[in-house]
């Protein structure tokens, strides 16, 4: 049998490539060709790694898809989704994705893979395996858990039952009772027609059922009961082969994943080992959130006043609305300088994660950033603002019971003043040195080792990654 080539297709944007680059390296790992297919300005996100994986003789390739961006009334070199200017334009941005279908049908044309991986939000990407006679398989880049709940309100509606966007409603058919508000919800879960990504949802989904099957990044242990229902509701098959970022073992890995990090890993690590086991809170939310001044303003002053050590990841951005430097309350970093660290740009994030020093994470619950906290054995202070984010804060927070929210209720691409100091302050307090704190600590030292097991050969993920190269592997089989 010849070797199993796979084409990896991400999303333009860190969280949906870090994820994906990991991916191909567990498939590579296992003796299977692994394709990235990219645009120009993102190859420098996955070329560093392939580089170091290469000395370890795992042979990663890397092919190009030109970006149209300019042709789509985006700026120049935009071609990564949080690089895009305004809300408004991601039509554009999505438009222009469309239009890499004839370029990446031609590279299906050139190198014959026997799978394409690719991300949801290529829905097109179904014809084209379907051209070729190959499966086409989804990388959702979230977990089983927040895929039930977002079925179960797209089936149910049971948003239609309220009298008020503040009053609770249970999701009904799901193993826990999860209640959610009306303000939680996306405008794809309302199903209002004239938001942006309505259409763009709808082509996702009906491309979803056609599928093959579905690569989670989770694990078995972490979300049973939500894997063993959502196997039951969908045909198309599934396989749980994460954390993907425990692919990650050697320091050059852990810092230089997505970007070149923005402090110095010996600074880091120097610093974080001066402190005390457990004391520190890392504070960051990913590469797609923004806050208005006035939200940074109380976000510090919570984070002031909790008396907590920190780190805390001011991202720097091409396309700025408002410089969240200049919106710092006045004295700030010289009041906490000793107790903290502001890291402006990229962190290595999983290499902080890891260090015995962070007892905690204040996260937007994007899906590998949770993972990552839990991967770490870290409880999570919650803020969720949209995608999925409020779905996965009720698995951390109702289900694995391993963090607290900071009271953040509504769905907004952009953070504005809602969440107030006192409620930041509380949170965190609550999982650094309350009389919860040890229970949340221990639960998630569970679940960390969990994921380590889940990985080795012979665990749950593990196994998936078998299955599932067996299931592409007997794929021509099954259909002549």
């Amino acid at each position: 049998m010849s070797r199993l080539h796979f084409f990896f297709f991400p999303l333009m944007a860190q969280g949906h490539m870090i994820p994906t680059l990991d991916m191909a390296t567990l498939v590579a790992s296992r003796g299977v060709k692994a394709t990235i297919i990219t645009t120009p300005l993102n190859e420098s996100v996955f070329s560093d790694s392939i580089e170091r994986n290469k000395h370890l003789g795992i042979e990663i390739d890397i092919r190009l898809i030109t970006f149209q961006a300019v042709e789509n009334d985006l700026p120049e070199g935009c071609e990564r989704l949080d690089l895009v200017p305004s809300p408004e334009l991601f039509k554009n941005f999505f438009k222009a994705t469309a239009m890499m279908q004839e370029p990446f049908e031609n590279l299906v044309k050139e190198c014959h893979p026997d799978c394409i991986v690719s991300d949801m939000l290529f829905p097109w990407s179904t014809d084209s395996a379907a051209k070729f006679n190959i499966p086409r398989i989804v990388f959702h880049g979230t977990g089983f858990f927040a895929l039930c709940v977002a079925e179960s309100i797209k089936r149910n509606k049971p948003f239609k039952n309220v009298s008020s966007d503040s009053e609770t409603f249970a999701v009904p058919n799901l193993p826990h009772q999860i209640r959610l508000t009306t303000t939680q919800l996306s405008p794809f879960d309302l199903e209002e027609e004239e938001a942006i990504i309505f259409q763009i949802f709808h082509e996702v989904r009906e491309a979803y059922l056609k599928s093959y099957g579905v690569i989670f990044n989770s694990f078995y242990e972490l979300e049973p009961d939500y894997f063993e229902h959502y196997t039951k509701v969908q045909d198309n098959k599934s396989w749980a082969i994460g954390p993907l970022s425990l692919c990650n073992r050697d320091i050059e890995d852990k810092t230089e994943r997505g970007k070149k990090s923005s402090i110095d890993k010996h600074e880091c690590l120097k610093w974080l080992d001066s402190k005390k086991s457990s004391s520190i809170v890392y504070i960051c939310f990913g590469s797609g959130v923004k806050f208005t001044g006035s939200q940074i303003q109380e976000l510090a002053m919570g984070i002031e006043d909790s008396g907590q050590e920190f780190i805390w990841v001011i991202r720097e951005r091409k396309f700025k609305q408002e410089n969240e430097d200049s919106c710092l309350p006045e004295g700030f970093e010289k009041r906490t300088k000793e107790k903290g660290i502001i890291i402006r740009g990229w962190a290595p994030q999983v290499l902080i994660l890891d260090h015995e020093g962070v007892g905690a994470f204040m996260t937007h619950c994007g899906w590998n950033s949770t993972l990552e906290g839990i991967s770490a054995g870290v409880p999570l202070v919650t803020w969720p603002l949209f995608a999925e984010q409020f779905l996965n804060e009720k698995l951390v927070t109702d289900v694995l019971k391993i963090g607290v929210g900071v009271g953040s209720v509504k769905w907004e691409l952009v953070a504005s003043e809602g969440v107030k100091r006192e409620e930041i302050s509380k949170a965190i307090k609550r999982v650094m040195v309350s009389e919860e704190a040890e229970g949340f600590k221990n639960r998630a030292k569970e679940y960390k080792e969990m994921a380590k097991q889940a990985i080795k050969e012979g665990g749950s993920s593990y196994n998936g990654l078998t299955n599932l190269l067996q299931d592409v592997s007997m794929y021509g089989t099954k259909i002549d």
